[in-house]
């Protein structure tokens, strides 16, 4: 079972709406962190060979702000890759997936982007190594949001 997170803006026009972050399966996030790596390497920023080797906890190594020298026609597509594992919580057991209105304020969607990075590279900063989601458990606060990772049994 994959993993997710709890997103709530707790301000601005967007306090309140709560969001729902879900882990990409293994493949895709392989893939996404390889696209990454070598859009940072051809970038100019290097990456040693056994970090690159790493996928996602090669990325965090590297880490997020490195990604701001990507060139923007190559970040695109990664950033709204990125958007693909959040969906809306409009109600109580109702989850959907995001329309470009549903979020009104940058900060959030940069909260979220936070949040997707923290879900997805976890592991490389935990102690102990994960060998599946049943074994993640982890609250993360923001200054103006509250992200909460359950463990799924």
């Amino acid at each position: 079972m994959r993993k997710e997170a709890t997103f709530t803006a707790t301000a601005g026009r967007d306090k309140g709406k709560e969001f729902c972050v879900t882990e990409m399966d293994a493949y895709r996030a392989e893939m996404w962190a390889i696209q990454v790596i070598l859009a940072v390497g051809k970038a100019g920023i290097e990456i040693p060979p056994e970090l690159a080797q790493q996928g996602m906890a090669g990325l965090m190594a590297v880490g997020y702000m490195s990604l701001l020298k990507i060139p923007f026609d190559t970040a695109k597509p990664l950033l709204d890759e990125m958007f693909t594992c959040v969906q809306i919580v409009p109600s109580v057991n109702v989850k959907r997936g995001l329309i470009d209105s549903d979020i009104e304020e940058v900060k959030t969607r940069f909260q979220l982007r936070k949040a997707i990075w923290d879900l997805h590279a976890d592991f490389f900063t935990s102690a102990d190594p994960l060998t599946s989601a049943s074994e993640v458990s982890a609250q993360t606060s923001a200054s103006s949001s509250t992200i909460k990772t359950p463990v799924k049994r």
